[in-house]
């Protein structure tokens, strides 16, 4: 099993969320987030006076697949996440030991 954690733009979380449930994708968590990378944020503009934002807003979303499933849900969430552009976002992918569904008791890929 697998715990893929994505970072992406905010805007694409409704087209990635859509592609997941189309590879088998029945659950995931969401958090918005802010941060840079590459691109070390931007100046803006503000009543006259230049600023620098230093973090900016990003969506972070969490899976838990089986080792299956992996390839599927890291293709379906970078190609709809690429725009091309610096600041696509990351995915990380981590091995899981044990899931635990608390309602039932289930464990592993049943609790998925």
């Amino acid at each position: 099993m697998k715990l893929i954690t994505a970072i992406i733009k905010p805007y694409k979380l409704d087209e990635v969320r859509e592609a997941l449930s189309e590879v088998g994708v029945t659950g995931l968590t969401i958090t918005d987030v802010k941060g840079f990378g590459r691109q070390k944020g931007h100046t803006e503009l503000y009543r006259g006076s230049e600023y620098v934002v230093d973090f900016l807003p990003k969506t972070k979303i969490e899976v838990a697949v089986s080792d299956d499933n992996t390839d599927q849900v890291i293709d379906a969430i970078s190609q709809i996440s690429n725009t091309g552009k610096i600041g696509d976002g990351k995915i990380f992918v981590s091995s899981l030991e044990q899931v635990v569904r608390i309602r039932t008791g289930e464990l592993n890929e049943d609790a998925l």
